[in-house]
């Protein structure tokens, strides 16, 4: 198979895993949410990370070692970063609702995961292909856009309660601050890429494993913000026997569960993002993200999230049709 399609096939997969990982957070109870996200964020950010990269990189840490502590740390600290991002996305759901949150932050973290990379890039406005990106990611987020207007729409017909004008204009703008902060995890990856190249260069790891390292030292990170926040819950709360509740199994599970798919998307994509070369995390991140989002309104529709919502649902399909052609426009950017 040509090297270009198997990173596109990669990337398809990993937008899969990364547009059914939320399914488990319907299943969060009878457990409290930190005792939930504490297990999910450690299966996520560290046992999973780092079994799957001390199979294929048995010298993981060596490797780790033997890259300059700058690189480490300021990989880590956008991983960090992104951490933040994510709990701001909780905040603003509360205020504004799943619709609007989900829009703004996957069109800021597409589109700025993808930008800053690329102006790292040394000439990067000399790329040939930097006119055809900044086209798909402005499409990128004009699709992103029509979905969340869609979801607007949905979710006025289905609620019987109206949020004050005060609410939705903080949540937005906390909204804007978590998109803009998920964006860093993409960054992260690209900034840690002098961790694969040690891996590639110095122990003949192949390329597309050598990725695994760099999302280990952004996901230690990434843990320190969300294990350290649900580790302030506990107390806060005092909800150190949440884990003692009856008839916990099941959300256990789906709290692993979700752990898996949500790091095997980034695993996927890492994989794919090396086989296209330097442009890997500017094109392929977009991408990802634009393909998550269609997958996850196909299992709302599923759901049955868009019943009785025919009007909201049709400008949902021209949403997703204008991210359909954004991701081509990407796709044939990297060709």
């Amino acid at each position: 198979m040509d090297t270009y399609i198997l990173a596109i096939v990669l990337i398809v997969f990993a937008s899969f895993f990364q547009g059914t990982f939320g399914l488990g957070m319907k299943h969060i109870a009878p457990l409290k949410w930190e005792a939930w996200w504490l297990v999910h964020a450690f299966t996520a950010m560290i046992l999973f990370p780092i079994l799957w990269a001390l199979i294929v990189i048995p010298n993981l840490f060596e490797i780790i070692s033997q890259t300059e502590g700058n690189t480490l740390f300021l990989a880590a600290f956008y991983g960090f970063l992104w951490g933040i991002g994510g709990i701001l996305f909780g905040v603003s759901v509360e205020k504004t609702g799943i619709s609007i949150t989900y829009g703004i932050v996957m069109g800021l973290a597409a589109s700025v995961g993808s930008i800053i990379p690329l102006f790292q890039i040394e000439g990067a406005f000399e790329q040939p292909s930097f006119p055809i990106i900044m086209l798909g990611v402005a499409l990128l987020l004009v699709g992103v856009a029509i979905t969340a207007v869609a979801g607007v729409q949905r979710d006025k017909l289905h609620s019987n309660s109206s949020t004050t004008s005060k609410s939705i204009k903080l949540g937005v703008l906390i909204a804007v601050a978590s998109g803009v902060l998920s964006a860093f995890l993409n960054i992260g990856f690209s900034n840690a890429a002098p961790v694969a190249s040690v891996a590639v260069t110095q122990y003949g790891v192949d390329a597309q494993n050598a990725s695994l390292a760099s999302w280990v030292v952004v996901l230690l990170g990434a843990f320190a913000m969300n294990g350290g926040y649900a580790l302030y819950l506990f107390i806060k709360n005092k909800s150190w026997n949440a884990y003692r509740v009856p008839n916990k199994r099941k959300a256990l599970g789906w709290a692993i569960l979700a752990g898996i798919f949500w790091f095997a998307a980034l695993g996927v994509y890492g994989q794919g993002a090396a086989l296209m070369g330097n442009l890997g995390p500017v094109v392929g991140w977009p991408i990802l993200l634009g393909l998550a989002l269609i997958i996850s309104n196909i299992w709302g529709y599923r759901e049955g999230e868009w019943k009785n919502a025919d009007r909201p649902f049709k400008v949902l399909l021209g949403g997703l049709t204008v991210l359909i052609v954004a991701i081509c426009i990407l796709g044939y950017a990297n060709y």
